[in-house]
Formats: C-alpha cells, structure tokens, sequence
C-alpha cells in the first residue's frame, strides 16, 4: 500500500453549494489531504460510514433528510466515527445556532464568508 495515502488527512466537504465545495477545494488543495464530496445529507451519512473521514466540513442547511446539525449528532454518535472532528461551516450566524452546533457535538462552527487560512489553522494532523 502506497504510504502517502496512509498518512493523507481525509476530509469530507458537505455543501449543496458547488461554487463552495470548489472554495473548500482550493483550500485543501496540497497533497497532505485526501478529499470527498457531498452535496445533500443523505450522500454525507453514507460517505462518513464507508470513508470514516478524519473531518467532516458541514454545512447546516442542505437537501436531504437531515440538516447538519442532525447529522453531526449522528456522527458523534455512532461508534466508528465519533471520534471524527465536525467543522460546521453556514450562513446561520445567531447565538442560538451556535447553541445548536454545540449541543449537536461540533468540534468548531465558522461562519460564512469563511477564511481560508483559519479554516486550515483547525485541521490538524490526526
């Protein structure tokens, strides 16, 4: 097995946005991470089980059964992936969807507009 792949941080990138996927993309773009797509939170709960990503980018507002909040309490619920680092990154800016991101079990919430350079400073190796 090709040892750089080992070693490659895996990150989902969840958004119904594709302008912002490509954004979250270009961020991500050296060859330290390994990248997955989702854009409704349906395909985001079947690739976080079978990808068991490192972090999970996460918008809250997406088509789908579930918004982001949901699905991160369902992550950080299930055995395999709770230990999956959660960035929630949306437009929802009110002090009650912080609440919501926190008691969901997000490790961060940023808001959009985002910068690049602090979403960067919060992955780290794993």
């Amino acid at each position: 097995m090709d040892k750089t792949i080992v070693n490659k941080i895996k990150i989902l990138l969840v958004d119904d946005n594709r302008i912002i996927r490509h954004l979250l993309k270009l961020t991500f773009s050296d060859n330290r991470f390994e990248l997955f797509e989702a854009e409704s939170s349906d395909t985001a709960l079947l690739m976080i089980a079978e990808q068991k990503p490192d972090y999970v980018i996460l918008d809250v507002m997406m088509p789908g059964e579930l918004d982001g909040f949901q699905i991160c309490q369902e992550v950080k619920s299930w055995p395999g992936t709770r230990n999956c680092k959660i960035i929630l990154l949306t437009a929802r800016t009110q002090q009650h969807d912080f609440d919501l991101g926190k008691q969901a079990g997000a490790d961060f919430y940023l808001t959009k507009p985002f910068s690049p350079t602090e979403l960067l400073s919060l992955i780290n190796p794993v």
